[in-house]
């Protein structure tokens, strides 16, 4: 079974084009899942059914995995079986009835308008370091960016004259996103201060570097974004995605339209972004609750 793994992945590049980090994260489910119907005695694709999938999908949850990274497991599973039919390698796709897990309670964190000022204020320094956080931070939470988008970001695809960037998403789909008169400020003042000393000849294509001058990583950002919310003193457990959450609730908050922060977020399905509704709603619903004198 597992010799079908190599062909899907390829097709996964070739005719999906799929980002890195997706093929990294499906090729990882899939092969769990490959031996475990290996263990389970499944030579071929055409003895696998739906009582596999559904035991595999049992095992995940007696792991510990939570839903959300079940249904993605199973959303790979299920690419993968309608792979092996596009190629006549199977003639049917035994995940199609397996239902995906749903997490009823997992909303979005998010900041207060207080904790994201209180989180800008903790790189107010005129540091190197402090100008080039504050950047960071606050062009994360204008924008929305995945944190993969963020450190991804190349000088050529941010106009600060025009107020917009360009970035390459998920299915490596490419959006423009505006940025705002904030942000736009401190990544000039990032630019003009901070980073040509870290670049001094030009080279790096990137826009934000480390202190050795080469291009942040995802890590970097992790562990800057944890030190400035020590630094706020932000109690709550607080990553990259928080802002990004922050930027779509509080666009919701204050009148945005549902589509139009599903286009911003780089969201290829509505039904994703509507998640945000949920946590606008139990904000409503406990303002109602402190406020109104029979709440």
């Amino acid at each position: 079974m597992n010799s079908y793994l190599d062909l899907f992945i390829s097709y996964l590049v070739v005719e999906k084009g799929l980002s890195g980090n997706t093929q990294v994260a499906y090729s990882r489910d899939l092969s769990r899942y490959l031996d475990f119907l290996e263990r389970t005695g499944k030579k071929t694709p055409g003895e696998v059914s739906s009582s596999d999938v559904a035991a595999f999908m049992v095992l995940l949850k007696d792991s510990g995995l939570e839903p959300r990274s079940r249904a993605r497991a199973l959303s790979a599973i299920r690419m993968f079986h309608k792979f092996l039919m596009i190629e006549q390698y199977a003639d049917h796709n035994p995940a199609t009835i397996i239902e995906s897990p749903r997490s009823m309670n997992s909303l979005p964190h998010f900041l207060s308008y207080t904790e994201v000022d209180a989180l800008f204020s903790a790189c107010s320094g005129a540091s190197d370091e402090s100008i080039r956080d504050r950047a960071m931070l606050e062009l994360l939470y204008a924008t929305g960016l995945r944190v993969s988008e963020l450190v991804g970001l190349k000088l050529r695809e941010i106009n600060l004259d025009s107020g917009y960037l360009l970035t390459v998403g998920k299915g490596s789909k490419e959006r423009l996103v505006p940025i705002g008169e904030s942000a736009c400020h401190k990544v000039t003042e990032y630019l003009q201060s901070s980073r040509y000393k870290h670049d001094p000849a030009g080279t790096n294509i990137y826009l934000f570097l480390s202190r050795l001058g080469d291009g942040m990583t995802r890590q970097a950002f992790w562990n800057l974004i944890k030190k400035r919310a020590y630094q706020a003193g932000i109690s709550k457990n607080i990553s990259p995605h928080t802002l990004r959450h922050s930027f779509a609730t509080h666009l919701l908050e204050n009148g945005a339209d549902l589509r139009s922060v599903q286009i911003m977020l780089g969201h290829a399905d509505l039904t994703t972004t509507q998640i945000y509704t949920h946590v606008t709603r139990e904000r409503l619903k406990r303002i109602h609750q402190e406020i109104h004198p029979r709440g």
